[in-house]
């Protein structure tokens, strides 16, 4: 889609416009709990590439998907393995980000397969009412952050629009946010200490994630 990119506020009418530029395989930016994002249909593979090439993102680098609520990943086909489901009890929505499992009925475009051949995802619930109405709208989205790859993350719209300008259809202002913070990334792994890796040490200190799996003698979820 080539032309003058939009700038709205958010209001159902610009949700039924993003929803409708996803669909079609559009680009959309949000404002998130960190930064702005620029996101796209996560079963959509030229929006996915368009994402990779609007950035200057290198391949290997996988996108997020970003959900509303936890019960969206079962409609994905998306597995959360224990004890990631311990932790996302406590820590969805917010900075934490499980690395789950796809399962055979998964059709994102965005599940990466690892060298043991599990096909995994990492996913994310925001912890901000403006994204979590966006995504409510528009279903979830494979999303990276709405600046060029290397450069310093958006935290308005008008830095996401000075940094993607018209590559992008259409920009939903939530005014300013919180700046980088980085979300844990976690991934269940039965040959480690308390059954997981921290790929990513963010807001939520490792020590907090593994006091966590011991909560309540591990009683919650499986």
């Amino acid at each position: 889609m080539v032309g003058m990119s939009k700038t709205c506020t958010v209001t159902d009418e610009s949700l039924a416009e993003a929803a409708t530029v996803i669909r079609n395989g559009g680009l959309v930016v949000i404002p998130t709990d960190t930064v702005y994002g620029v996101a796209c249909d996560p079963r959509n593979e030229a929006a996915i590439a368009r994402i990779y090439d609007v950035k200057r993102r290198p391949r290997f680098k996988a996108l997020q998907v970003l959900l509303a609520n936890i019960d969206q990943l079962d409609q994905l086909g998306l597995d959360l393995p224990a004890p990631l489901n311990r932790l996302a009890a406590q820590f969805m929505p917010g900075a934490f980000s499980p690395i789950v499992v796809a399962r055979e009925d998964c059709d994102l475009k965005t599940v990466k397969p690892t060298p043991q051949g599990a096909r995994t995802q990492g996913v994310r619930i925001p912890n901000s009412a403006v994204a979590l109405r966006i995504l409510n709208a528009v279903g979830p989205l494979a999303a990276s952050s709405a600046n060029r790859s290397g450069e310093e993350s958006a935290q308005t719209v008008e830095e996401a629009r000075d940094a993607l300008g018209d590559a992008v259809d259409l920009y939903l202002d939530g005014g300013p946010t919180p700046g980088h913070v980085s979300s844990t990334v976690v991934a269940a792994n039965p040959l480690s200490r308390d059954g997981i890796d921290i790929l990513r040490e963010g807001t939520i200190p490792q020590t907090v994630i593994r006091r966590a799996i011991h909560l309540n003698g591990g009683g919650l979820g499986a």
